[in-house]
């Protein structure tokens, strides 16, 4: 199927598409001048190294490999669209959240490179690189052993996010790293990590595979059976927490039956909470929606009407759903999907 007829199609349809056949390619699409920024930026280095890129269906660096796969939704607009009716938000589609992304998987690929997860130095600083990688981890929000480049505090997932967390941050321009983390036990981390790069500088590769994980072209599954699978994992995973305080907003007392409903309501505010929250507290959209779903199906369920009005309920539901996002994140109940 031609790139016009698949781009033309209602989400319905496309989702019946094989992966395979969509013909995507990164070259002549905006992922080339991102790539070229961080080529200037290991150049502004002085690291010689430059890890190869392919699409795929999400983003990875494969052990061993000094590649990076990047997502097929972000080589094409139509695909981005899909992506965000899909999942609720486009991980990588704005620039610098993608130049994010590739500065992290950047560390991954240079650490594959020079195969530096045997050096004692580095596995004092990050921990065990043959620590098993989780489904799913706890953050501690407040740690100051971690540096914060991409969100949910990710460098705490595993000693292998750490070193590339901290090589991102070290790389990015922006950052400031002496500055802010001045102080921080992550400090320690990001100055060996400038040591560790000005040593390998002038040195080449242990490995210049050019080898691709899992390419496009190659994956067979449809659309829908990729978001199928994808909105499973990071769906919602805990248990109902929230109704003596969701009574405290809404009410079935029968003076307030003939007021909004209020699954009714929270219906209507959906989309702009779900992103302001999300963006309070770190979370993913896709994750507070998945909340949402379940507020309005007890809000149904127990026939809990508005008693004030809607702009004043507003702001008081828009607090309590940060607090109890906030009460999940800090709670044995969070586990971000990796």
């Amino acid at each position: 199927m031609s790139e016009a007829t698949w781009a033309a199609l209602g989400d319905d349809d496309l989702l019946t598409i094989r992966m395979c056949d969509l013909g995507l390619s990164i070259e002549g699409t905006e992922l080339e001048p991102r790539i070229a920024t961080l080529g200037a930026e290991l150049d502004a280095r002085g690291l010689k190294f430059r890890p190869h890129f392919w699409l795929s269906d999400e983003w990875f660096t494969p052990d061993g490999v000094p590649g990076i796969a990047i997502p097929f939704y972000l080589a094409h607009p139509r695909l981005a669209r899909l992506e965000l009716s899909q999942m609720l938000e486009v991980e990588g589609g704005d620039p610098d959240e993608c130049l994010r992304i590739l500065r992290h998987e950047a560390g991954h690929a240079i650490d594959n490179a020079y195969q530096l997860r045997s050096r004692p130095t580095r596995r004092r600083l990050f921990g065990l690189p043959t620590t098993p990688y989780p489904e799913y981890y706890t953050p501690k929000p407040y740690s100051k052993s971690f540096v914060q480049h991409l969100d949910h505090w990710y460098a705490q997932s595993h000693p292998d996010e750490d070193f590339a967390e901290t090589f991102a941050v070290w790389l990015d321009p922006q950052s400031m790293w002496a500055t802010r983390y001045g102080g921080w036990p992550a400090q320690r981390k990001l100055e060996y990590m400038g040591r560790l790069m000005r040593e390998l500088a002038t040195r080449r590769p242990h490995i210049q595979s050019k080898r691709q994980v899992d390419p496009l072209p190659r994956l067979r599954k449809t659309l829908g059976e990729h978001y199928s699978t994808k909105r499973e994992h990071y769906g919602l995973d805990h248990p109902n927490f929230y109704d003596r305080d969701l009574r405290n907003l809404f009410s079935d007392a029968p003076e307030y039956a003939k007021r909004p409903s209020a699954a009714r309501f929270v219906r209507k505010i959906r989309k702009d909470v779900r992103s302001t929250v999300a963006s309070f507290t770190d979370s993913y959209q896709y994750t507070i929606d998945q909340l949402l779903q379940e507020i309005i199906v007890r809000c149904r369920e127990q026939n809990l009407h508005l008693t004030d009005s809607e702009e004043s309920t507003k702001i008081d539901f828009m607090v309590f759903l940060t607090v109890q996002t906030m009460n999940y994140l800090h709670s044995g109940r969070h586990r971000v999907a990796l």
